[in-house]
């Protein structure tokens, strides 16, 4: 992989000078910001070895090349895209490293086709911060620790082919696997199933990702289109879990990535003054379809319900429901030895989002809530940023999650909360 990493870097940066028959790319022109980001911890957390999980520095370079001349590229409106992280991480320390987020090819050879193939972030659906048929990957470390939205999306080595027929627009995209970058004990403690706790720094789970073969390439696609006012769109994904949903051998402490199938829609709109959605998602465990292997994750049904209004004067307010829900559970119960850990069969999610913005819009107080009356659990996660120029931005923060139990999605992370700073110079 890092040879392939240089590969594209020296290809981007000089191969892409020289003309190919009539076509040029045009003369390269960097963009992108220096950043530096600082996370220290505010909780008790005696599995970490530090107390801090965040203090980084970042160089983002990205750049697009548009072919120009009289070439088939040119007319087809062809371009090369380029975006790369330079980071040194005083967490592992000081260790250098290079994250490619975007390195692909993207042209139109038809009015109605667009084509991008290589490395790319991809995203659809309607949650804030929840997602429901977003089956694209996502870095919830990034999230935890105070690292720009940006991170939460990760990158997918991918083909998006989109169609726009007079009925409707069709994306479709072939991907390799990528997991989500979840806690695993390295900045951030989790609970681990195996020790019966929340652990850190002494976690030894191994995560076994399906190998790269044709057979295991992922599939997503939406259709969706306009029906007045409203925008309707279906969904539906073939491919693996994003997070370890199996085990593979429990005394080996393994864990892997089931098969999963999702079929899905939205509908987001006007409504009451504001913007409505709601989205919805039946997962198939493709592995378990009945339920019946305690060692496998179960089928679910999401549904997502959404509303958003400027109430003027900058100040936005923002409500969501997310509903799920463990189908076959009087399988899932019956399979159960007594020393596991039970999950419920339903889960209610509140979250709530405030923005306010001062000084010509140029400072923004945002505070985000998450809020499980089932699970009894929480995450309340307040922000401030204040463009200072142009080209700086400061931004403070927190990462504050909650919970009664340990194996609750928040209630796992309550021992990495923490504040966080960025300052950001842009160029």
């Amino acid at each position: 992989m890092d040879r392939i990493k240089t590969v594209c870097v020296v290809f981007i940066s000089g191969a892409l000078f020289f003309p190919v028959g009539k076509v040029w790319a045009a003369a390269p022109r960097f963009h992108g910001f220096a950043e530096m980001v600082y996370g220290p911890k505010v909780s008790d957390d005696n599995t970490q070895r530090d107390n801090f999980n965040l203090l980084e520095q970042r160089l983002q370079l990205k750049t697009k090349y548009l072919f120009e001349g009289e070439g088939a590229l040119a007319r087809k409106n062809s371009s090369i895209n380029f975006k790369g992280d330079f980071t040194v991480d005083e967490y592992f320390s000081g260790k250098t490293d290079f994250e490619l987020r975007e390195f692909n090819f993207s042209t139109t050879p038809h009015d109605s086709l667009d084509v991008k193939l290589g490395r790319q972030v991809l995203t659809w659906g309607t949650g804030d911060y929840l997602f429901i048929n977003d089956l694209f990957p996502k870095d919830y470390i990034s999230f935890f620790t105070g690292r720009d939205d940006e991170y939460l999306k990760k990158p997918s080595d991918a083909l998006k082919v989109s169609f726009y027929p007079s009925w409707a627009n069709i994306d479709l995209v072939a991907s390799r696997f990528e997991a989500n970058t979840i806690a695993d004990g390295g900045r951030l403690s989790f609970f681990d199933s195996f020790q019966g706790g929340i652990a850190g720094t002494n976690s030894d789970r191994d995560l076994l990702e399906p190998p790269l073969r044709p057979s295991n390439i992922e599939y997503a696609l939406r259709g969706y289109r306009s029906l007045g006012s409203h925008e309707a769109a279906f969904y539906y994904f073939r491919g693996f879990d994003k997070n370890p949903g199996g085990f593979k051998d429990e005394a080996a402490r393994q864990l892997f990535y089931p098969r999963l199938d999702v079929y899905g829609g939205s509908l987001r709109g006007p409504a009451a003054g504001g913007i409505g959605n709601i989205e919805l998602g039946y997962y198939h465990s493709r592995e378990d379809p009945d339920g019946k292997d305690r060692l496998i994750g179960n089928s679910r049904f999401k549904i997502l319900t959404g509303y958003e209004k400027d109430l003027g004067n900058d100040f936005k307010v923002g409500f969501q429901y997310l509903y799920e829900q463990t189908l076959d559970y009087g399988n899932y119960s019956a399979s159960l030895l007594p020393t596991d850990f039970v999950f419920d069969k339903f889960r209610h999610l509140l979250a709530q989002r405030i923005t306010k913005l001062y000084k010509n819009q140029t400072v923004s107080v945002s505070l985000f809530n998450f809020y499980s009356p089932s699970d009894r659990d929480g995450y309340l996660r307040p922000t401030v940023s204040y463009d200072a120029t142009d080209q700086w931005k400061l931004a403070l923060g927190a990462n504050l999650p909650w919970g009664e139990d340990d194996f609750t999605e928040f209630g796992q992370m309550k021992r990495n909360k923490n504040v966080f700073f960025r300052a950001r110079y842009s160029f």
